[in-house]
């Protein structure tokens, strides 16, 4: 696959490869305003969407997504944009590969895919080909735009995971993907981190590697970086860890992400320890957390050991369910097992 061998040998290299941050929480900074796309932006003010991603390969980004993840039709088609799919990104790879190239360094693109923020079949009226087909109409102006590669995440069943895989195989990128685990370390449709890496397995010649985004706060996702840890199938794909910063929190109309960079700077260190190859920030991470993660898997070759007590005390509150399910990959012959959640439940009776 092309490409592939380029990331393998940079990661060899290095160890690890640094992914940026968030796009949507810096673009509110810079002035997009609540409920406005931030993909539209590519168009009106790619100034601005340029200067993200200048700050995070100054900060030590290894790999930049491109601002399109909701750039699929129907996301699009909330703000009457559902026929410039293909213009919204190419545009987005374009700006992206443009600061990379600019870089004394290598610096990889991966153009981001995002859900089509519809329920699919069985559940959903959405079916699996139109949704395929709209991830490959993303996929393949994606690349055309120039992305080194591609990035699906924040995913949360199987069905629209496997759609969005097999569109992006279409383009002969490596693929990376991941889920959200916000839900007691379970996905919102009841996926646990395990179900991934069978998929991703699956579909071992297009995914390069996965893992997790997004979620409740960095401490919730190191939990997930772990249950991965204890569940690989596959050794020749990397672990992914993307995490937010810390927990939103409501500040008068301000959404503020409680993490610091000395806590983000913990939590790479914590995710390269347990095995994450590709290593970033999600929601509320700027380039200042970033550099501050940099600097961290930089300086430091020793892996910190996987102690849960610590890991709460160093990266903020888990809860429960993530907890129980943790105890559960370590001690899988444990009698203790994890209930499954009421979600999963519904998902299987609706299938039979």
């Amino acid at each position: 696959m092309r490409g592939t061998q380029k990331i393998v040998n940079l990661i060899n290299e290095k160890g690890y490869l640094l992914a940026d941050g968030a796009t949507g929480t810096n673009l509110f900074d810079m002035g997009l305003e609540s409920g406005y796309p931030p993909e539209l932006w590519n168009d009106e003010k790619p100034d601005l969407v340029s200067m993200n991603h200048k700050n995070f390969i100054e900060a030590g980004s290894d790999i930049i997504l491109t601002n399109s993840f909701g750039a699929n039709r129907y996301r699009l088609k909330l703000h009457n944009c559902e026929d410039r799919v293909r213009e919204i990104n190419i545009a987005a790879a374009r700006i992206a590969k443009e600061n990379a190239s600019s870089s004394d360094r290598i610096v990889l693109v991966a153009g981001s895919i995002g859900p089509t923020g519809e329920i699919l079949e069985p559940i959903g009226p959405l079916s699996i080909e139109d949704a395929t087909s709209a991830f490959t109409d993303q996929a393949m102006a994606l690349k055309e735009g120039g992305s080194d590669m591609l990035w699906i995440e924040t995913m949360s069943s199987i069905e629209e995971m496997e759609a969005a895989i097999n569109a992006a195989g279409k383009t002969n990128l490596p693929t990376i993907c991941s889920f959200s685990f916000d839900t007691h370390g379970r996905s919102m449709m009841g996926l646990e981190p395990k179900e991934l890496a069978i998929l991703a397995d699956k579909h071992k010649h297009d995914v390069i590697g996965y893992g997790a985004n997004c979620g409740i706060g960095a401490s919730e996702l190191v939990g997930s970086i772990k249950c991965f840890n204890q569940s690989i199938i596959n050794n020749e794909q990397f672990i992914v860890a993307k995490g937010n910063c810390g927990i939103p929190e409501f500040k008068g109309t301000e959404i503020i992400y409680s993490g610091t960079p000395e806590m983000m700077a913990l939590y790479a260190l914590y995710s390269k320890s347990l095995g994450a190859k590709i290593i970033g920030g999600c929601c509320g991470t700027t380039h200042v957390h970033v550099k501050a993660m940099s600097e961290a898997l930089s300086g430091h070759s020793e892996n910190i050991n996987f102690e849960l007590s610590k890991v709460i005390e160093d990266l903020g509150e888990m809860t429960k369910g993530n907890m129980k399910m943790i105890e559960s990959y370590l001690n899988p012959n444990s009698s203790d097992k994890q209930d499954e959640s009421p979600r999963r439940g519904r998902r299987r009776r609706k299938r039979n």
